[in-house]
């Protein structure tokens, strides 16, 4: 073992590159649909080892003495990216002939940006390094610092964060309840490096101690937390969830709007099966409707129609104002909640928005090269200034969430607070049957089991479902197929812990990390010197 971690410490140039590499890509088999958690004991130890002799010449100054490590940390995050988010530019194929050119922009560009936050995960990590345990520490801040970074900065995109390789199944879900992703993502890494102490063996029998125990913890927590018996239901609902699945090429083509539309309302209108209730509330996916109902009142009076005594349906639409002779059109990604008269009588717009696919960010600039909005629609949107939950049948508070929205989770929590049940609208049909709709799903489950809420989720192609809030799925429907979901609801309880002190048991456990990581660097300075 020894001889095999000393060649990997030793691999220079394009070799180390190139294991890093492999090394990243190869923990994506932890991320949903593979779910292969396992991989994780053999990427993080091998960037372990590569860190190791990521060193620069004594005499170089600080920056050079650090580019050795950050080019390994990047390579990992490269590999890392380039294979979890390859299916990005599926989207960019359902138009191929306007926008095929952009992707290698999409499938290598967005790899190679994300890169530079585990590049700089590296770097911090490389900062505390030493020779024993204190260098697992402080790899899993550094992570953990870049992870937290990744939820915010550049708009945010904390997709695939390493800690969701750590949860996949309800069992291994209930730890984020008490950590949030802030620990979960740090502490996952500490526990997938620690079989690097395997080959020097020092302290590696506090490294097993430590394995057996967070271990043990994070699975008896999960065991603990699905056999405790849930709190008895002071309300419910019964929801009907319709999934579409409507080819995109099809989307918005005026021929055939009225067949799409009637295709929605003919799922949604049939008649409950026998064991289950009518629908108080009935769910259609992101940007459903495939005209704007400012052009259509008449598709209104159809819902109406539809619509039997106290039901509501919520439905993504594209929304308009504006339009008068002095300013244009302000286009909102949006849900409507339209009670069983037709009326229109709550909004919710999507407030952060997918850049490039949604709006252009700096489109004066990218529009003199002729660069326009690749995907998701027929019209750059405007970002909502609000959120607000929306008043369900059974007096209950939906939060809704707009696609990709719910990967965020301060925004879900925050939104979350004073709602009874999560609502997930989206349209994963741009990425059709790739790993993209798997790990979308994965991490809006795992909001409902840090909030303690259901998630109802309706996406156009799937996977639309009904989870629990623990985490467990109730009935869901598979990618590509047609049809609803007809589901009773019970809504009891709330989050384990708020949000507020999820982020500070997290932040502690990023300090408590960085303390170890720096107490045992220094320990090794006094030492040698």
């Amino acid at each position: 073992m020894q001889r095999f971690t000393g060649r990997i410490i030793l691999l220079w140039g394009w070799r180390r590159a190139l294991v890093a590499f492999a090394a990243g890509a190869l923990a994506v088999l932890a991320q949903a649909p593979y779910d292969f958690f396992a991989v994780c004991f053999v990427s993080f130890p091998v960037l372990v080892w590569l860190l190791d002799g990521a060193t620069g010449e004594a005499s170089d100054g600080w920056f050079r003495r650090l580019r050795p490590a950050f080019a390994t940390g990047w390579w990992f995050g490269f590999g890392y990216f380039l294979a979890g988010l390859w299916w990005i530019g599926q989207a960019l194929l359902v138009e191929a002939d306007n926008f095929a050119w952009a992707l290698p922009f999409a499938v290598v560009g967005i790899p190679f940006a994300l890169a530079f936050f585990y590049g700089f995960a590296t770097v911090v990590a490389r900062l505390f390094w030493s020779s024993d345990i204190g260098r697992i520490a402080a790899l899993a801040f550094g992570f953990g610092l870049a992870e937290w970074l990744r939820d915010f900065l550049f708009t945010g995109f904390p997709w695939n964060a390493v800690g969701y390789a750590a949860m996949p199944v309800p069992l291994l879900m209930q730890s984020v309840s008490v950590t949030g992703m802030i620990g979960m993502n740090a502490l996952a890494v500490f526990l997938f490096s620690l079989p690097a102490l395997v080959a020097a063996r020092r302290h590696l029998r506090l490294g097993v101690a430590l394995f057996v125990v967070l271990a043990a913890a994070h699975v008896g927590f999960g065991y603990f937390r699905l056999a405790m018996p849930a709190e008895p239901a002071t309300r419910s609902i019964d929801v009907r969830i319709v999934q579409p699945a409507v080819d995109l090429s099809e989307k918005w083509d005026a021929s055939v709007r009225d067949r799409i539309f009637a295709t929605l309302l003919g799922i949604s209108g049939k008649a409950p099966e026998e064991s289950h209730a009518k629908p108080q509330l009935i769910l259609w996916p992101e940007t459903s409707v495939p005209f704007l109902f400012t052009e259509r009142p008449d598709a209104l009076t159809a819902l109406g129609d539809m619509l039997t005594d106290g039901q509501m349906l919520i439905a993504g639409v594209v929304r308009e104002e504006g339009g008068s002779a002095n300013a244009g059109s302000r286009y909102y990604n949006s849900v409507v909640a339209i009670n069983d008269k037709g009326e229109i009588v709550d909004a919710v717009d999507k407030v952060h928005l997918v850049p490039f696919g949604e709006y252009l960010p700096f489109a004066d600039l990218f529009e003199r090269f002729g660069i326009g909005q690749l995907v998701a629609g027929p019209m750059n949107f405007a970002a909502g200034n609000e959120r607000h939950p929306i008043a369900v049948p059974g007096g209950l508070r939906a939060a809704p969430f707009i696609c990709y929205e719910v990967i965020f989770p301060d925004l879900v929590a925050a939104d979350s607070a004073s709602s009874d049940v999560i609502v997930n609208v989206t349209n994963d049909a741009w990425f059709g049957d790739t790993p993209g709709p798997y790990q979308h799903f994965r991490q809006a489950q795992i909001r409902a089991v840090e909030n303690g809420l259901p998630l109802l989720r309706a996406a156009n192609n799937g996977i639309s479902a009904v989870v629990d809030s623990r985490g467990r799925i109730i009935d869901a429907l598979a990618v590509d197929a047609r049809g609803a979901i007809d589901a009773h609801v019970p809504v009891s309880g709330r989050a384990l812990l708020s949000a507020k002190q999820r982020r500070i048991n997290g932040l502690l456990i990023m300090l408590l990390l960085a303390l170890i990581a720096l107490t045992l660097n220094v320990r090794q300075r006094l030492r040698v010197n």
